[in-house]
């Protein structure tokens, strides 16, 4: 079993507007079977964090296009996106690039 892990969430570009207001959170995962990964991650966002306007920040089973996703200061890309395993004091930075004109 995987034990509990202690991340950094953290929301920027407006996307905080979707988490009442608040761009950092420190957020403990619960233990469970399977190692915490970002698809995982974005379950638990949805459930615990998000306040409104799913369809903002979530498209299926990912994050909407017009999000950035920044493990650790990395793109997410280059570290296997929804497949990346989560460690214990990771940072998980999403920027909204999407404004309103």
């Amino acid at each position: 079993m995987a034990a509990p892990l202690s991340v950094e969430v953290e929301f920027g570009g407006g996307a905080e507007l979707l988490f009442d207001g608040v761009k950092k959170h420190q957020v403990t995962l619960p233990g469970q079977e399977e190692p915490w990964d970002i698809r995982n991650l974005l379950v638990w966002i949805k459930t615990n964090l998000l306040k409104e306007r799913p369809e903002l920040f979530i498209q299926g089973d990912s994050v909407r296009p017009g999000i950035l996703v920044l493990i650790n200061d990395a793109d997410w890309e280059l570290l296997g996106e929804l497949d990346y395993q989560l460690q214990d004091r990771d940072s998980v930075l999403f920027i909204s690039t999407l404004h309103g004109g």
